[in-house]
């Protein structure tokens, strides 16, 4: 006798419950109360979600994390599919190299955010002992602000989340890139239609659907950034780059106040929801068009 799929799928719907159902529907509990930490007594109220939005420190917040993850999701998506594209095309012109370089991307994506924050920490350190500080000390340049100011420290963040992200990215975008099939360029050539042609009208239309996929998930993934930022800022100087991921971060185990930091999670995950409807509006209405036409 055949076995019910339930059977086999039972052990992973009670992994999920247990892990991800569970933990989420308590971090909504509890963002309608007033909870400190989890000893002391709490009410449910509204007052969590109240004290977040009437923040100012929130509303600054959110426009660093709208900063954070519009040029952190650009810088990825264009460079992960420029290292595809070459990757590819040293691929087909049996050039030397192509499987070093894509082991070398694939540095910033399994090391772990703390990791990379200190190495980049390292580097951007204005002191004596940081490595770009140091080179720009060698060619005459002094007073070379990294760290210490609230612009140049959001944009080496994003800088160092995009060399992070980017490995990611390029596999999705490659594995998409290898799916096409090679007689469309062929067809392409025979007709006359260079490099900039093929990668316009046959690349880029073929990778829609990775596209969407691609940022759903690196926006997700930057929306709860925060690792990285500790060790290479730690959200200053100031607040300038702390974004929400952090703050709650901080609210939780710094104030210790799991009801405020349940809202922010909350409101986080709804941004998250929000994006992905979003991005799934966009590609489907280009479908529509596309297929009307």
């Amino acid at each position: 006798m055949a076995e019910k799929p339930a059977t086999w799928l039972a052990p992973l719907l009670l992994f999920i419950a247990v892990f991800y159902l569970y933990p989420l529907i308590d971090v909504i509990r509890l963002s309608f109360t007033n909870a400190g930490s989890v000893s002391q007594p709490y009410v449910y109220t509204l007052s969590s979600f109240s004290a977040v939005l009437t923040s100012p420190d929130f509303a600054a917040m959110l426009t660093v994390t709208v900063i954070f993850v519009i040029a952190s999701v650009a810088g990825q998506l264009i460079a992960g599919l420029l290292i595809a594209t070459l990757l590819i095309e040293g691929e087909k012109r049996r050039l030397p190299g192509a499987s070093f370089v894509r082991s070398v991307v694939l540095i910033g994506w399994v090391l772990p955010g703390v990791v990379i924050g200190i190495v980049w920490k390292l580097l951007l350190d204005e002191t004596g002992s940081g490595i770009l500080a140091s080179v720009a000390t060698a060619f005459g340049w002094t007073n070379v602000t990294f760290l210490s100011a609230a612009g140049p420290a959001l944009f080496w963040v994003i800088v160092a989340n995009i060399w992070r992200g980017t490995a990611f990215s390029m596999l999705m975008q490659y594995s998409g890139m290898k799916t096409i099939s090679p007689e469309l360029y062929e067809a392409a050539r025979v007709d006359g239609a260079g490099f900039w042609q093929q990668f316009r009208y046959i690349t880029i239309p073929s990778l829609k659907r990775v596209t969407m996929i691609n940022l759903i998930l690196i926006s997700i993934a930057t929306l709860n950034t925060f690792d990285m930022i500790v060790p290479l800022t730690g959200g200053g100087p100031g607040r300038a780059t702390e974004v929400i991921a952090l703050y709650i971060y901080n609210v939780v185990f710094v104030e210790f106040s799991l009801g405020r930091g349940a809202a922010v999670a909350v409101i986080l995950m709804l941004f998250g929801l929000a994006l992905t409807l979003l991005y799934f509006r966009f590609f489907l209405a280009r479908e529509d068009e596309e297929g009307a036409s």
